[in-house]
């Protein structure tokens, strides 16, 4: 356990860490589609090496990610995901210029606690195998987020982003199922089992709506989605078929820490706001925003 949680903060750091080169590499591109699902945004970003650094820092991160999942209950791990928000805020501030205020270190630290009581309460993994049913069901639901998302990138602004960043969430937390689910890696496993289908498809959903996310409207409003969509439906998944529980006695810590965590997370929303493009004007005073999380 104390391995899993080690890697699942380091990979929190890692996410954090590249979500501050990425969201300002997005919003330095020229819109693709105006699709939320966005495949023609994503190839220009990748041109540029703030996102190429980013994508490195995030397969980093989801190689710790994985190594959690095997050993953590899903909701310990969604838990240390979101932390990547108090990661962003930290390193957004020397980084690009931004300013914490007294409030928002605060958050941090709701954070940090919260993370420390799941840390104590939390048991091991749920042994309990995912029937086809639910592998399959991950799948379906994979897909939805994709076809949905396709469609969210053209509603007005505000729904936009909630939309976007609600599914790139979603996204996430079929990662975070997923990797639960497959019980096996000899190709004959990988290839025949409907959750490795549902962890590639939800975690490209994630990544596209969460770039379009960046490159507009209000990625505050879409990153406070993004920490709801991938943490409290996987979380629910884990315990009612999954078999993740707690230390025996200590469920009342769980609650508290993982909604600590969250809260904190929510918190810190305005992370999700990339710097505005650079222009020829003089300069103006930094202002907060910074960048939102971004996880594979």
């Amino acid at each position: 356990m104390l391995l899993g949680m080690i890697c699942a903060l380091a990979s929190a750091v890692c996410f954090g860490t590249a979500s501050v080169f990425q969201a300002v590499a997005a919003r330095d591109t020229t819109a693709g589609t105006g699709s939320g699902v966005d495949a023609r945004l994503l190839l220009r970003v990748l041109t540029q090496w703030r996102y190429l650094l980013g994508l490195a820092l995030d397969g980093l991160g989801f190689l710790l990610e994985l190594v959690a999942l095997r050993s953590l209950p899903i909701y310990t791990v969604g838990a240390a995901l979101a932390a990547t928000l108090a990661v962003t805020a930290v390193v957004a501030a020397p980084v690009l210029g931004t300013r914490l205020q007294r409030a928002e270190w605060l958050a941090v630290a709701v954070v940090c606690g919260g993370l420390g009581l799941l840390a104590l309460s939390s048991g091991t993994e749920g042994h309990r195998a995912g029937t086809p049913a639910l592998r399959i069901g991950v799948l379906v639901f994979a897909v939805a987020v994709l076809a949905v998302g396709a469609l969210a990138g053209r509603l007005p602004d505000r729904a936009r982003a909630a939309a976007l960043g609600l599914g790139s969430g979603f996204g996430f937390g079929v990662v975070e199922v997923a990797v639960r689910l497959i019980d096996g890696f000899g190709p004959a496993d990988l290839l025949t089992n409907p959750a490795t289908y549902a962890l590639l498809i939800g975690g490209a959903a994630a990544f596209l709506l969460l770039t379009s996310a960046f490159q507009r409207g209000s990625v505050t409003t879409a990153t406070a989605g993004m920490v709801i969509g991938e943490t409290l439906g996987p979380a629910l998944v884990g315990v009612a078929w999954l078999g993740d529980r707690t230390r025996e006695g200590l469920a009342p810590l769980t609650v508290a820490g993982f909604a600590l965590a969250v809260a904190g997370a929510l918190a810190l929303a305005r992370f999700g706001e990339a710097p505005a493009a650079h222009t020829d004007a003089p300069a103006a005073e930094p202002g907060p925003a910074a960048v939102a999380a971004e996880r594979p």
